[in-house]
């Protein structure tokens, strides 16, 4: 494998200060084919990215995550290296990311920025927030993918026709990482540089808004990948909900003397429709379960017939 057979993809949004030596140093190091999906920049960020030989168009619609949905449809390599170009991630960390592809290990590699994180990199906020994700990640899909939010990835190409992304903003790495669990997609998390954004670039990113966002995408998506623990929350609210709706309608009978029969009513079809959600869960998850055990099968009968 070599260089050649790697596309570089860019989202930007008003980068003028660092995109020119972010494309720079990838071309240094080999990396042509550097693709910029710019999100509409009014800084000069295009003409930076052209001039220093990068391919760009503009996303037709809004977001980092629409931006790296339209990437995906004009790529012409066989490997995808994704980062911001915020002069964050360091284009050196570049083979280290791509190794597990060449060498077959895996078909998605996520970049952890925790393992070499710069102190003033992140704000407390942030390192908080990304904590408290990456924890409800690995409760939720049952796996540790280190850094779920990492921006910089290495993946295959035809890995990506597996996944039904949707998101638009932020939530696009969290919709990569559920999606490569859902589909028992090989992946690999490897150390990786994070550095502060260079003076003069100022953040996209809003931490409480998209903080907010990232947490709905990932127990949205916990509906395909775990649906016990979907609708097993959401049949539990109801059920609590309609014991405390009860206890009330009790305590104004008894104590206070006024009933309450239509409070009553409501309490009692919370807790029927808890326990059907809850019933409704454990359904799902067997056929779920069910789902991934003939998928194995199939894949190992595939694998067999290959080797043959």
């Amino acid at each position: 494998m070599a260089e050649t057979d790697v596309c570089v993809v860019i989202p930007t949004l008003d980068e003028a200060a660092t995109i020119g030596d972010v494309i720079e140093e990838f071309h240094e190091r080999g990396y042509e084919n550097v693709l910029v999906v710019d999100g509409g920049s009014s800084d000069g960020t295009r003409e930076i990215a052209e001039d220093s030989g990068a391919r760009v168009f503009v996303q037709s619609g809004s977001g980092k995550g629409q931006a790296v949905r339209e990437a995906l449809t004009r790529i012409d390599a066989e490997y995808v290296l994704m980062l911001d170009g915020d002069g964050t991630y360091r284009p050196g960390d570049a083979e280290a990311l791509l190794e597990p592809l060449w060498e077959g290990r895996a078909e998605h590699v996520i970049g952890d920025r925790f393992a070499e994180m710069h102190p003033d990199a992140m704000s407390r906020l942030n390192r908080f927030g990304n904590g408290i994700i990456n924890r409800a990640f690995g409760v939720v899909h049952h796996r540790d993918l280190g850094d779920i939010l990492s921006g910089y990835r290495a993946f295959t190409l035809s890995s990506t026709e597996h996944l039904d992304l949707t998101a638009d903003g932020f939530g696009i790495e969290t919709e990569f990482s559920v999606e490569c669990v859902r589909h028992g997609i090989d992946t690999e998390v490897v150390p990786i540089h994070y550095d502060p954004r260079p003076d003069g670039s100022e953040t996209n990113l809003h931490p409480i808004r998209d903080g907010a966002t990232i947490m709905l995408t990932l127990y949205r998506l916990a509906k395909m990948n775990n649906p016990l623990f979907y609708y097993g929350s959401i049949g539990v609210a109801a059920i609590l909900t309609g014991m405390l709706v009860a206890v009330w309608v009790a305590y104004r009978w008894f104590v206070v003397g006024i009933s309450h029969e239509v409070m009553a009513m409501l309490s009692g079809f919370g807790v029927l429709l808890g326990v059907q959600l809850l019933m409704f869960g454990v359904l799902s998850d067997m056929i779920v379960t069910l789902h991934r055990e003939q998928r194995q099968r199939l894949e190992r009968t595939t694998n067999g017939r290959d080797e043959d």
